[in-house]
């Protein structure tokens, strides 16, 4: 899940609000009639014929990441088996996109925008400018700093790091290595989920009394970047027995760096969310683990909370799923529930 912490400046906030401002009155004033049901005109004594199709935009932070692309194929399969016509929007890591992004959704007056946003506090300002033209919005994992909106689908990842730090924690006990260290490689820890799976994992380190290395926090989410964060901690950390990726696309870079220390046998590799991949490297214990996110069930729920919510229905304010501790031990088993909710294949 390759993401930019961009932080958005009071200056750009400002002028999209300005040139928001003389859309959002005519937006408001249609918002009762856009994408209702409309009867057209038929000849005489024919049957009326409605139309009821609602336009719904999906805004995520990069697309050409995996796990966003998969989320992208839930949201799509609601939104076909539920009579939605839905644009997806890639903002290819920038948050500067991303704004131009949610004001063409706003100028197009779609019916509702689920986000899932480069950082939790550049989702605040995606939040104030749908609000400003009256169109709800789903947040689909990352989450908000603040501002107003239907319902968060997240995963449990606070829980799904202390699940897969404890597997890790006795891998290592196992093996004899409790008293080698530990190396990160985070996600940004502005962002609430990151903060979120530190506090897990390290909470599991800690009550096995496991030692840190280092945290390294990607930026430009690249295998290389992984690389060169892995091997920098190889050659400072001697006692180092563990790298766990909080993330998964990076992994090649992780395990490029350890094999070319001559350490595959003395290093064991976790990571979180999955790849294809997975499913080969982790029975071969090449990769030890994953905590899996299940980002098709949750573009699913996404879509289905907009809905229920464009439906008049209740809507649950937050819906968080379960994320898959998965190792050699479980990964037979959890098999069926990997490919469709996690992989979407």
């Amino acid at each position: 899940m390759r993401q930019n912490e961009v932080i958005v400046s009071r200056t750009l906030f400002s002028t999209l609000l300005i040139i928001l401002l003389t859309m959002f009155s005519s937006c408001s004033e249609n918002r009762e009639t856009k994408n209702t049901e409309v009867v057209t005109k038929e000849t005489p004594g024919a049957t009326p014929k409605t139309q009821t199709k609602k336009k719904i935009a999906y805004i995520v932070t990069d697309g050409r990441i995996p796990f966003w692309a998969i989320m992208g194929r839930g949201v799509q399969r609601s939104a076909d088996s539920l009579g939605y016509e839905l644009d997806i929007y890639s903002a290819e890591n920038s948050a500067k996109k991303e704004l131009e992004l949610t004001v063409k959704a706003i100028k197009d007056e779609v019916s509702g925008i689920i986000v899932s946003p480069s950082t939790s506090s550049a989702c605040v300002t995606i939040l104030k400018l749908a609000k400003g033209a009256n169109i709800p919005v789903v947040i689909s994992d990352i989450g908000t700093d603040s501002g107003e909106y239907v319902s968060y689908i997240s995963s449990n990842n606070r829980e799904g790091a202390y699940e897969i730090g404890r597997l890790l924690a006795k891998k290592m006990v196992d093996l004899g290595w409790n008293n080698g260290r530990v190396g990160i490689v985070a996600i940004p820890q502005k962002r609430l989920n990151g903060q979120a799976r530190t506090a897990g994992f390290m909470q599991a380190m800690d009550e096995a009394k496991i030692k840190g290395a280092d945290i390294k926090q990607l930026v430009i989410w690249s295998e290389e970047e992984t690389y060169n964060f892995c091997r920098e901690m190889i050659e400072s950390y001697p006692d180092l027995r563990a790298i766990w990726l909080q993330t998964s696309n990076g992994y090649n870079g992780a395990l490029r760096a350890i094999a070319q220390s001559g350490k595959q046998d003395t290093i064991l590799l976790m990571a979180f969310d999955a790849e294809p991949e997975f499913l080969d490297l982790i029975p071969k214990g090449i990769l030890a683990g994953s905590a899996m996110q299940q980002p098709y069930l949750m573009g699913e729920e996404a879509l289905k909370a907009m809905d229920r919510y464009l439906s008049g229905k209740d809507v649950q304010k937050s819906i968080q799923l379960p994320i898959l501790s998965i190792s050699t031990e479980n990964i037979a088993e959890k098999l069926p529930t990997i490919k469709r909710d996690v992989l979407g294949i």
